[in-house]
């Protein structure tokens, strides 16, 4: 049967359409990822890799691994390796204690001391509100870890080390200062609000529903992370394998391991509510405290950065550099995944995500 010209004519409609939903021509879509190959050129060829991921409007318009996930097996990464997280492990940490709050089994302004009464009377002024906007003053726990130490530490250890302290750097809730303790302790809260491991929680709550099926919270030699990346240091112009070190073993403030692919899951979920209410949300996304200290202007909320239009955090540990950046009136986010300690990716990502906006 031959078309009509009215149906050629819808058919074209539907083509374009589809064609322009992002926003964004053939051309300008191909210059943009062009200059996305470009700027990812540092981390091809046999290094230690990355993996990218540019999403628009709900589709995904770059997703792609450069180098590799393990030098020594010569494992290529690609959007199904799971990196450590590091610190971009907060904002899951405080949607954690946000879905708590909405069970009805914690508020924002309970005292850290009340569900860990071993911490110190001064504990008792400092609230969950406070340690997810990091302005609960707490000593940071890598500057306590005794001389000569070689064990990984582990949550409860942090937990000690605190109690055992007799001073804050400032008043709770009168400063910022960027604190892994306050994110291992409200970890820990989850933990005793829930009934269940942190872990399981985040399964259970998070990973699961949003059918992320390849992110975990690693506790060593207890959890398989599939997929694996290693992560590398440039020591004496040489990649060095340096996956682990002292501090690698806590969880509440970084101890996940995530692909860009169910990190794209992750992003879809902070668009609607399906995991977490809009108040909820409101209130992650919302300037709690003005951020100081860093390199970067931003305030923070509960487990994100934002600077203008942009919702971020990044993520470092031994080994792995991280950012997650989020556009959301533009509905775009940039992610970047790596497992080496340079560079620092969220300038990279700026540059990455230029030509995708304002199209």
């Amino acid at each position: 049967m031959k078309a009509s010209h009215s149906d050629t004519r819808r058919f074209a409609v539907l083509l374009m359409t589809l064609f322009f939903a992002t926003g964004l021509t053939h051309a300008s879509s191909a210059g943009a990822i062009h200059n996305a190959d470009r700027l990812m050129q540092p981390y091809t060829g046999n290094v230690p890799g990355a993996s990218l991921l540019v999403i628009k409007h709900g589709k995904i318009l770059l997703r792609r691994g450069y180098g590799m996930a393990d030098l020594e097996h010569h494992i290529a990464a690609a959007p199904a390796t799971d990196y450590r997280l590091a610190s971009v492990s907060k904002q899951f940490t405080a949607a954690a204690v946000l879905l708590l709050v909405e069970d009805g089994k914690l508020k924002l302004d309970d005292s850290i001391r009340h569900w860990l009464p071993t911490l110190p009377p001064f504990a008792d002024q400092v609230t969950l509100r406070e340690l997810l906007s990091h302005t609960g003053g707490l000593l940071d726990y890598e500057d306590l870890i005794p001389p000569g130490t070689t064990r990984q530490l582990n949550d409860s250890d942090v937990l000690r080390m605190i109690s055992a302290t007799t001073r804050t750097y400032f008043s709770p809730g009168t400063a910022y200062r960027y604190s892994n303790t306050g994110y291992v302790l409200l970890g820990l809260v989850v933990e005793k609000a829930s009934g269940m491991s942190l872990q399981d929680f985040l399964k259970q709550r998070i990973f699961a529903p949003l059918h992320m099926d390849h992110t975990l919270l690693y506790v060593h030699d207890a959890r398989t992370v599939s997929n694996r990346a290693y992560g590398y240091s440039n020591i004496d112009g040489k990649w060095q394998l340096t996956d682990q070190d002292l501090t690698s073993a806590t969880r509440g403030d970084g101890g996940i391991y995530a692909s860009v692919d169910d990190l794209a899951k992750w992003d879809a979920a902070l668009y609607d509510n399906r995991l977490l209410s809009d108040a909820s949300r409101k209130l992650a996304f919302s300037a709690h405290a003005k951020v100081v200290g860093e390199s970067y202007q931003a305030d923070y909320g509960f487990g994100w950065r934002i600077t203008g239009d942009t919702l971020w955090h990044s993520g470092e540990s031994i080994g792995f550099r991280n950012v997650i950046v989020r556009w959301p009136k533009q509905q775009l986010t940039v992610i970047l995944l790596s497992n080496r300690n340079a560079p620092e990716p969220y300038r990279t990502v700026l540059a990455i995500a230029a030509p995708f906006l304002d199209h």
